[in-house]
């Protein structure tokens, strides 16, 4: 009985604070800066719907996993995914994958920011894409059940997501020029 006692009370403890850290963040979200090879982009995170996301997002940030990656999979009017892989697309190692926030009630709108994953709808790690153009066939519950986790937006620098957006595949397949993130940091 004690030992379910502490159980319980970890949990609540947990939850409480899980709740004060979404009131922190309500009247000032996180933001962070991403800098490309083709402009800056300010982003506006929203752990009050998705904090999962947003905390993994955000570890990464921190990190500077980012820096140094690229934009491998561009497919105009449609969105632009990086993330992932170095400049020489080799693909950076992740830390285990998070738990799917797409019943949050944020929708895969025109700039938002959502998690890229495999079909295991509980596969996101670090890749993430920014929506082209409205897309709500990516919402929840999508053409697979799950949809796609949208945990942002960009507020400022949608112009870089066009230009990013218009780059063609190379001989290869990938987009040439090479699209380039070489810093996200948080905005305090």
């Amino acid at each position: 009985m004690l030992l379910i006692r502490r159980y319980l009370m970890r949990w609540l403890f947990i939850g409480f604070m899980s709740s004060l850290s979404c009131l922190v963040y309500a009247d000032n979200p996180p933001k962070v800066s991403m800098k490309t090879s083709m402009g800056e982009m300010v982003i506006e995170l929203n752990p009050s719907k998705a904090p999962i996301t947003v905390k993994n997002f955000l570890e990464y940030v921190r990190e500077g996993f980012y820096n140094g990656t690229t934009f491998h999979r561009i497919i105009s009017g449609f969105m632009i995914q990086g993330g992932g892989f170095d400049e020489k697309l080799q693909e950076k190692p992740t830390r285990d994958p998070i738990k799917i926030e797409s019943k949050n009630g944020l929708k895969n709108k025109r700039y938002t920011i959502a998690m890229a994953r495999t079909s295991d709808p509980d596969s996101a790690t670090a890749q993430f894409f920014i929506n082209a153009e409205d897309n709500g066939f990516l919402d929840w519950p999508g053409r697979d059940g799950w949809g796609y986790a949208v945990f942002g937006k960009v507020i400022s620098g949608t112009e870089v997501v066009e230009k990013i957006q218009r780059v063609k595949p190379g001989a290869d397949g990938l987009p040439s020029p090479r699209v380039v993130i070489q810093s996200v940091t948080v905005i305090e």
